[in-house]
C-alpha cells in the first residue's frame, strides 16, 4: 500500500477510536488504592507506600478544586503517586469527588474544604505517627497553606506547593488589565455565582480559553499525529485528562468566597482569611516549604507564586524553577524526571532522613522594601522618602491612586467624583442630615446586615463574626433590655472591658433609643454619677453604691459554639427598631479626673458624622480591615474603630490590649489595612525593634488624634507609603477637621463636607476674650495667628449651652470649642492646644502642646510633655535608647517659638506616664526624678541652654 493511503487508513482508524472511545485506548490501569477516610466532603484515598522498612514519610497531596484527584495518578509513566512511593514517601490523596454529582456537593464552601483537609491531617498523623507534608497543585496548594495556617502549623511537617499563586492581583487572565479583572470577578460575586456555582463542562472551557491558541494547536497537533498511534500512546491519559476527562464543578459558595477574598482582597497576601468562624494568616507558617514556579506558566506567574515569600515572612521557604508551563509542574516529562523525585528527596531531608536535594534554592528573606511594605527606619529620611515615591510611582495601578489618594478637601470632592461610589454617597448623606433625620449607630449595622449579610464585620480574639450574627446578638440583647425595662432616652451604663459583649451591648441600648453612658472602669463611681446613671451593665461586680442597680452581662457566643436562644415573647408597642434621630443623645463619654472632669453628650448626628467622616476620608471599603486597640469609653474606640468601620462595610478588628508582637501578629491575622491610634498608642511599633510580621505589612493609613510630630514623622519614615491620617474633632458640636492629603505633619487640616463650619476668632493679647473690631463684632484671626475655634451653630437645632451670638455678623452663632489654632496660607489648621492648658510664668504665656512638639522634632528624642512647677515653665524629654542630646539641640528645637514660650527647663527622664488612652502626662513621681541626683537637667539662660547637672 502507498504511504500515503496507509498514513489515511491509519488516521482514519484513530479517528474511530477516538469517536468510540473518547480518546486511544491505552490499556493502562490506574494505581489500586484503598479509602482510609470518608466526610460529607472528601475521601482520602491510601496508595501503596514504598517497599521495606524505613522511617515513615507521608505525605498528603491536594488537587484544586476544578480538578479530580486523578491529576496525581494520569498514567503509569507520569503518575505522582507511584514516583513518591518510588522515592520512600507514603502518598495519600484527597479526593473531593464530583461536586454536581453529591448530594449538597455544589453547596460547599471554601472552609468545608479546609476542614476536611484538616481532618485527613490528623488521620493520616494518627496512622503514621508522624507529622505530614501537604502537597498541593494550584489552588491545592492554597488550600494547602490555608490548613497549615489554620492549624498554626500543628501537625505539619511542610508544604509542598505547585504553581499556586499567592498575590492574585496583577494576574489576571488573557492579560487583562488589573481594574478590568477586579470589576469582573466583583460582578460574577455579586451576582448569582453563589446559587449556580460553575459546572465541569464551564471550568474545563473556562481553563481552556487562559490559552485558546495554545488550546487550538494542541488539538491539531493531535488530530495530525493520530497515523502515529504508539508515538501518541505516552502522553494519550494527560491529553484526555486535560480535554475531558479531569474537570468537574466548582461550587457556588466557593467560587463566590474565592473571588471575594482572594481576588477582590488579596487575603493570601494580605491576612484575614476567613475559614468558618476564624481569621487566619499565612504569616503564622514558620514552616518549611518547597515552591515549584512554572516559568513558562500564564496562569500563576512566577511573581503571584514567589509572593509566598513576603506572605509568610517566617517560613523556611525553598524554590524550585522549572522550564515549563503551570500543567507541566506535576503532569508529563519534567514532572517525571524532576519534580517527583526532588519532592521525595526534599521530604526526606526535612524530616530528617535523607540529604538536601540538587536543585533547591533557599529564598532569602524579603530585603528592600516595595509598595506595600516597610521602609527600615535606619534609612535616613529623605532616602526613605524618594524610595517610597519610585515605588508607589511603579507599583499603584490608576483605579488605585484615584480611590486612594487625595489633595486637600477640595480635591477630595473631585477624586471621589472617579472612585467608587459609596464614596459619593457618604459625602451627600453627610450633608444631608438634620436633627430630625432617623440614623444612628444601630441603623448602620443594620444596613450592613441587609447589604452584605455573610461579610465578616468584627474580628476579635480569632474570631469572626459576620454583619448578620452580630444583627442577630443585637436583636437578642434589646429583648433582654426590654425585658429589663429599659425605655427611650433613659441613660444606661455600660462599665465593660473592650469585647464583643460591649459592643453589642452598646449598640442594642443605641437601637432602643436608650442613651448609652459609657463609664471608664477605673473612674466608674464618679463617671455614673455625672452621668446619672440608675442602671449599669458590667463585665465584673462593681459598688457603685446603693442607688444603682448592677448588672453582670453576658451575652452566649456564637463564633465560639453557643447556641443563641430563640426570641420568644411579644416586644412593648412602643419599641421601633432604630428609632433614633439625628438631634438625640445617643452616647456619653467623660473626660479628666479629680476635680477637673468632663461629660460629653454624643448625638446620633456627631456620632454618624465622625463615623462617615473617617470612612470617606480614608477611602475605607469592604475589601478593607479598621483595626485599634481603643476602649469603648474613649472616642477613638467607640466614634473612628467602630462607626468608620461600620459606615464603610469595612471588617472591624479589636483588641483589649495594645504590644508591638501582638499588634503584628494580629495585623497579619486580620489582613488590617488601616489602624486607628490615639496620641502616642503607635510609640512601641514606630521606634520599636523589627518583627518578622513588619516586613511587607499591608497597613496604608493609620488614623486617629493626638500624634506628636516626632511620632508621625517616624510613622510615615518607618512603614511608608502608609500614610498618616489625622483628625480633630469637637465634642460640643459638629466639627470633623481632616488632614486627607497627609503631607503637612502635625496638621490636622480643613473641616470635612458634610460638617459644620469653623472660625478663628482673634484673641487679646495675653487673655482669652476674643479682639473686637471698632464695630464691636469679633476680628477674625489673621493667617498664622493664633485663635479661638469656634464651630457654626446650626440654624434648625436648639441652641447648645455657651453658643455665642452675633459674632462675626449680626444674627450668626458660633459654639466656643475652647481650643486654639492657627491657619495657614491654604486654609489647613493647626492645632496650638487647649485654653485650659495653657499656663503662665513670669516670662509670659506658655503653650505646653507648642513646647512638646518641637522638642519630639528631635531625631534623638522618642516622647516629650511641657508643665508648669511653680512659676516655671519645664518641659521634660525620653530619648530613644541610643539617643543623646545637647544644649545646642535643644536650643535649635525651640528656637522657632516666641522667646517668652520656651521652657526654663528641659529634663531627660526614664519614661514618661500616659494615660489610659496613651496621652503624655506628668505625674508627682516624675516631678520628683527631675530632682534626683544624676538627671540630666538643662536651664534656659536667655537664648540658650546650659547644663545644671550631666550624668
Amino acid at each position: 500500500m502507498r504511504p500515503e493511503l496507509d498514513r489515511a487508513r491509519r488516521t482514519v482508524a484513530g479517528l474511530v477510536e477516538v469517536a468510540r472511545f473518547g480518546g486511544l485506548r491505552t490499556g493502562e490501569e490506574p494505581t489500586p488504592f484503598t479509602v482510609a477516610l470518608r466526610t460529607p466532603t472528601l475521601r482520602l484515598r491510601r496508595y501503596p507506600g514504598p517497599a521495606g522498612e524505613g522511617p515513615r514519610v507521608a505525605a498528603v497531596l491536594v488537587p484544586p478544586l476544578m480538578l479530580t484527584a486523578e491529576v496525581y495518578d494520569v498514567s503509569p509513566a507520569t503518575s505522582a503517586v507511584r514516583a513518591l512511593a518510588d522515592a520512600g514517601i507514603e502518598p495519600w490523596v484527597v479526593d473531593f469527588g464530583a461536586p454536581e454529582l453529591e448530594p449538597g456537593g455544589m453547596e460547599r464552601t471554601l472552609a468545608d474544604h479546609v476542614l476536611a483537609i484538616s481532618e485527613a491531617v490528623d488521620k493520616v498523623r494518627a496512622e503514621t505517627g508522624a507529622d505530614v507534608h501537604l502537597v498541593g497543585y494550584s489552588q491545592g496548594g492554597m488550600f494547602c497553606y490555608q490548613t497549615a495556617a489554620y492549624r498554626r502549623g500543628d501537625g505539619i511537617a511542610g508544604v509542598v506547593s505547585f504553581g499556586s499563586p499567592v498575590d492574585l492581583r496583577g494576574t489576571a487572565p488573557l492579560r487583562l488589565p488589573e481594574p478590568v479583572a477586579v470589576a469582573g470577578a466583583k460582578l460574577l460575586s455579586q451576582g448569582g455565582i453563589r446559587r449556580t456555582g460553575a459546572p465541569g463542562w464551564l471550568t474545563r472551557t473556562g481553563f481552556q480559553l487562559l490559552d485558546p491558541v495554545g488550546t487550538v494547536q494542541s488539538r491539531l497537533q493531535f488530530l495530525f499525529a493520530l497515523h502515529d498511534r504508539e508515538a501518541l500512546l505516552p502522553r494519550e491519559g494527560q491529553r484526555r485528562y486535560l480535554m475531558r476527562e479531569g474537570w468537574i464543578g466548582w461550587p457556588g459558595p466557593a467560587l463566590e468566597e474565592f473571588l471575594r477574598q482572594f481576588v477582590l482582597s488579596n487575603r493570601m497576601l494580605a491576612g484575614g482569611i476567613q475559614i468558618g468562624d476564624r481569621a487566619v494568616t499565612l504569616a503564622d507558617l514558620e514552616l518549611p516549604m518547597l515552591v515549584f514556579v512554572g516559568e513558562r506558566a500564564d496562569i500563576a506567574p512566577a511573581a503571584a507564586v514567589r509572593a509566598i515569600r513576603r506572605a509568610a515572612p517566617a517560613a523556611e521557604i525553598d524554590e524550585v524553577a522549572l522550564p515549563t508551563g503551570h500543567f507541566g509542574l506535576v503532569v508529563g516529562r519534567s514532572a517525571l524526571t524532576t519534580t517527583w523525585p526532588v519532592v521525595g528527596a526534599w521530604m526526606r531531608w526535612r524530616s530528617g532522613h535523607g540529604e538536601q536535594p540538587t536543585g533547591v534554592t533557599a529564598v532569602a528573606a524579603p530585603g528592600a522594601a516595595t509598595p506595600g511594605t516597610e521602609v527600615a527606619r535606619v534609612l535616613p529620611r529623605e532616602v526613605a522618602r524618594a524610595g517610597v515615591g519610585a515605588g508607589v510611582g511603579a507599583g499603584r495601578s490608576v483605579v488605585d491612586r484615584l480611590s486612594r489618594s487625595a489633595g486637600s478637601l477640595v480635591s477630595l470632592v473631585r477624586d471621589v467624583t472617579g472612585a467608587p461610589g459609596a464614596q459619593l454617597t457618604r459625602l451627600a448623606r453627610m450633608q444631608s442630615i438634620r436633627p430630625s433625620t432617623q440614623i444612628s449607630l444601630a441603623a448602620l449595622l443594620t444596613e450592613r446586615a441587609k447589604q452584605a449579610p455573610e461579610n465578616a464585620g468584627l474580628l476579635w480574639g480569632d474570631r469572626v463574626y459576620s454583619y448578620a450574627t452580630m444583627e442577630q446578638v443585637v436583636d437578642l440583647v434589646v429583648r433582654e433590655l426590654l425585658a429589663d425595662g429599659v425605655r427611650r432616652g433613659e441613660p444606661i451604663g455600660i462599665c465593660m472591658q473592650t469585647r464583643p459583649t460591649a459592643v453589642a451591648l452598646a449598640i442594642a441600648i443605641n437601637r432602643v433609643g436608650a442613651v448609652a453612658v459609657m463609664l471608664r472602669p477605673s473612674e466608674a463611681r464618679a463617671d455614673a454619677e455625672l452621668g446619672a446613671v440608675r442602671r449599669v451593665y458590667a463585665d465584673e461586680p462593681l459598688d457603685l453604691g446603693p442607688q444603682i442597680d448592677v448588672r453582670e452581662y453576658i451575652v452566649p457566643d456564637p463564633a465560639a459554639g453557643a447556641v443563641l436562644p430563640t426570641p420568644s415573647g411579644d416586644l412593648p408597642a412602643w419599641y421601633r427598631k432604630n428609632s433614633g434621630r439625628a438631634g438625640e443623645t445617643a452616647f456619653v463619654l467623660f473626660t479628666g479626673g479629680g476635680t477637673v472632669r468632663a461629660r460629653h453628650d454624643i448625638t446620633n448626628h456627631r456620632y454618624v458624622l465622625s463615623a462617615l467622616s473617617a470612612a470617606t476620608a480614608a477611602t475605607l471599603s469592604a475589601d478593607d480591615t479598621i483595626y485599634g486597640v481603643g476602649a469603648l469609653h474613649h472616642q477613638s474606640g467607640l466614634l473612628t474603630l467602630l462607626g468608620a468601620g461600620l459606615a464603610s462595610g469595612a471588617r472591624i478588628a479589636m483588641a483589649s490590649t495594645f504590644d508591638a508582637a501582638t499588634f503584628w501578629s494580629e495585623v497579619r491575622r486580620y489582613g488590617v489595612t488601616a489602624v486607628s491610634y490615639t496620641w502616642n498608642q503607635l510609640d512601641e511599633i514606630a521606634w520599636g525593634p523589627q518583627f518578622p510580621g513588619e516586613r511587607h505589612h499591608g497597613i496604608r493609613v493609620f488614623l486617629g488624634s493626638g500624634l506628636p510630630r516626632g511620632l508621625w514623622r517616624q510613622l510615615a519614615d518607618r512603614f511608608a507609603p502608609a500614610r498618616v491620617l489625622e483628625f480633630w474633632a469637637s465634642a460640643e458640636s459638629n466639627a470633623v477637621l481632616a488632614d486627607v492629603r497627609g503631607s503637612k505633619i502635625g496638621c490636622v487640616g480643613r473641616p470635612i463636607p458634610g460638617s459644620a463650619a469653623v472660625a478663628l476668632a482673634a484673641l487679646e493679647p495675653g487673655t482669652w476674650r476674643p479682639r473686637l473690631r471698632a464695630d464691636g463684632f469679633v476680628q477674625p484671626a489673621a493667617v498664622d495667628e493664633t485663635g479661638l475655634l469656634l464651630v457654626r451653630a446650626p440654624a434648625d437645632q436648639p441652641a447648645l449651652v455657651g453658643t455665642l451670638r452675633d459674632v462675626f455678623t449680626p444674627g450668626d452663632a458660633w459654639v466656643d470649642t475652647g481650643s486654639l489654632f492657627r491657619r495657614d496660607r491654604d486654609g489647613d489648621h493647626w492645632l496650638v492646644g487647649r485654653v485650659e492648658d495653657v499656663f503662665t510664668t513670669d516670662d509670659g504665656v506658655v503653650h505646653p502642646r507648642l513646647v512638646a512638639e518641637a522638642l519630639s522634632d528631635l531625631p534623638c528624642v522618642r516622647s516629650a510633655v511641657a508643665f508648669r512647677v511653680g512659676r516655671l515653665a519645664v518641659a521634660a524629654v525620653q530619648l530613644l535608647d541610643d539617643g543623646a542630646i545637647s544644649g545646642v539641640d535643644l536650643t535649635a528645637a525651640v528656637g522657632h517659638l516666641v522667646h517668652t514660650a520656651r521652657p526654663d527647663l528641659v529634663a531627660v527622664v526614664s519614661t514618661i506616664p500616659r494615660t489610659s488612652w496613651y496621652r503624655p502626662r506628668i505625674e508627682v513621681g516624675a516631678v520628683d526624678e527631675l530632682r534626683a541626683p544624676g538627671t540630666q537637667l538643662w536651664r534656659r539662660e536667655g537664648d540658650r541652654f546650659t547644663a545644671v547637672s550631666d550624668g
